[in-house]
């Protein structure tokens, strides 16, 4: 039986590129890129001079680039970097884009929807109002694995229901068995115990804020007025939006979808459910690190993916694709 990249390319090339959200940020990403790719620091100067903020300079400072307010611009800037060497290194154009959660950003901004300036500035606004909005709350995620998207969601609807003050809800459909939970410390800590009583596993996550949940709605309200007074334009390629898992085609359907993504789930099963049933046979993770890849790997229909982050693994996608 041939290889992967043998079965490849006897069909016909479909590409989706996938850009990842928070959590993959880390200290120098982009760096070993930039000793070879000239669009890398170009990108960075440019995101920096819209921001009025050195982006390149809090990506070597560990405790900034944790900062929300950072983290969501930096990250956005890191995976344009890699699109802008991207579009000269693949002759095939990507049938669809996506992103996770802060990663939609970056896929609307690809797509020409959104400027590289317009988007810094919102996604560094978009951090603020989510700092914001749960100032003095005791907040949590926890990364539930091994049971279905249906039990965890009932595990969250019986802690808020039976725990005193608890907020929690699903905020990542990740993968088969893999959902993360997001609210109030109280509420995450219920949906931990009930986990571990079923004999799964629950993980606490490090973050600064507990995103997609109801916490998040004052975020949300802010977020749209931010949103109204940016010009959106037609997408060159087609976006999948985590709200629904499907392309919004107007400026206000996109909109929409962004504001209510900040406090609903992220549908990226879904999403790459949708990419499978489209026929894309390479993803293209364009950022830094290789979370999304290897979610690729445990969807119900994987598709081989590849991170882009390094030249190595750039360079492998290159002799794939050739």
């Amino acid at each position: 039986m041939g290889s992967v990249p043998d079965m490849i390319k006897k069909q016909p090339t479909r590409i989706a590129i996938l850009f990842p959200g928070q959590g993959s940020q880390v200290v120098g990403m982009t760096s070993e890129l930039a000793d070879t790719y000239p669009e890398i620091l170009e990108t960075f100067t440019e995101a920096s001079v819209a921001l009025g903020e050195d982006l390149w300079a809090i990506c070597q400072d560990e405790e900034k680039l944790n900062q929300t307010q950072y983290t969501q611009p930096a990250l956005l800037t890191a995976s344009i970097a890699i699109w802008r060497i991207l579009q000269q290194k693949i002759k095939d154009k990507p049938c669809y884009l996506a992103g996770h959660s802060l990663g939609e950003y970056s896929a609307l901004c690809a797509a020409n929807v959104l400027s590289l300036a317009d988007a810094v500035k919102l996604v560094h606004k978009r951090g603020q109002l989510m700092q914001d909005a749960v100032v003095g709350i005791d907040t949590a995620m926890a990364a539930v694995l091994g049971l279905e998207d249906h039990r965890v969601e009932n595990l969250c609807e019986q802690a808020t229901e039976h725990v005193d003050d608890a907020i929690v809800g699903a905020a990542n459909f990740n993968s088969p068995g893999q959902v993360v939970v997001s609210g109030n410390a109280a509420g995450v800590n219920a949906v931990i115990d009930k986990v571990q009583n079923t004999g799964k596993k629950a993980i606490p996550l490090k973050v600064s804020v507990p995103s997609h949940c109801a916490l998040m709605e004052p975020a949300s309200k802010a977020l749209a007025a931010e949103l109204a007074a940016i010009k959106f334009d037609q997408a060159t390629i087609p976006v999948i939006q985590n709200r629904h898992a499907r392309v919004e085609t107007s400026a206000a359907g996109i909109k929409e979808a962004l504001t209510e993504q900040l406090s609903q789930p992220v549908l990226w099963s879904k999403t790459m459910q949708e990419l499978a049933d489209k026929q894309i046979n390479i993803l293209i993770e364009c950022g830094s690190g290789n979370v999304l890849s290897n979610l690729a790997k445990r969807q119900a229909h994987p598709i081989m993916s590849y991170p882009t982050d390094k030249p190595a693994r750039l360079d492998k996608l290159l002799e794939v694709l050739s």
